[in-house]
């Protein structure tokens, strides 16, 4: 009988790698080295049946849709803007937490006929503005989406909103809530029926790992 592979989990680095991992200890899963002092991208756990890949935040929805990985996290932006097909989302693990919102310079007036809008969430955006009726052209930039109504390329901006004070700080304001957002656990459906019970184990640690955190 062949050896079954190791399950794979995708996290991507930064604000959600911090949170999940612990979720994942409480669950069972720990990693072996911290990724923080490592260069390496994949890593053993303390099960020896689960490893954990770290990548990009946008590249987790292909690697789980193409079966690179069996399980991921990642952000319900990054899931709405690259699609979820072939992708189940079982639970929300309710952390980075965030709003994604349209922007606009303060006291700006409105829009009468086609906007402008600055945004990495191209398609969201898309979708948004189209659902309401409104003609949009959307222009794709990958940072400082801030500038882009101070320097008159654009009428709004969607993009993701925390604190609010990156947005105050060059002088707009949030005008439009699009969606609530926060990390979700994700599985490939196709290792979902094939390892049902491997990985059901691991959403139902994971939940209770949520759960338990909510109650503190």
């Amino acid at each position: 009988m062949t050896e079954q592979k190791p399950l794979t989990i995708a996290l991507s680095k930064g604000r959600i790698l911090k949170e999940t991992l612990p979720l994942l200890e409480t669950a069972g899963i720990r990693l072996l080295e911290d990724p923080a002092a490592s260069r390496k991208l994949v890593f053993d756990t303390s099960r020896d049946d689960v490893k954990i890949i770290i990548i990009r935040a946008t590249d987790v929805p292909p690697y789980l849709q193409y079966g690179a990985a069996d399980i991921g996290v990642a952000g319900k932006d990054v899931l709405m803007e690259h699609g979820a097909e072939g992708i189940y989302e079982p639970l929300d693990l309710e952390i980075a937490r965030c709003k994604l919102m349209v922007a606009a310079l303060k006291d700006a007036p409105p829009v009468t006929g086609r906007i402008r809008v600055a945004t990495k969430f191209v398609n969201t955006a898309r979708r948004y503005f189209a659902s309401q009726g409104r003609q949009a052209d959307v222009i794709k930039l990958y940072g400082a989406m801030e500038l882009a109504p101070i320097v008159g390329l654009a009428d709004r901006i969607v993009d993701i909103v925390d604190t609010g004070n990156t947005l105050r700080a060059n002088g707009l304001e949030p005008t439009e809530l699009i969606a609530t957002i926060s990390s979700r656990l994700v599985v490939n459906r196709a290792s979902m029926k094939t390892r049902f019970r491997e990985i059901q184990d691991i959403i139902d640690g994971v939940a209770a790992a949520v759960a338990d955190k909510r109650g503190n």
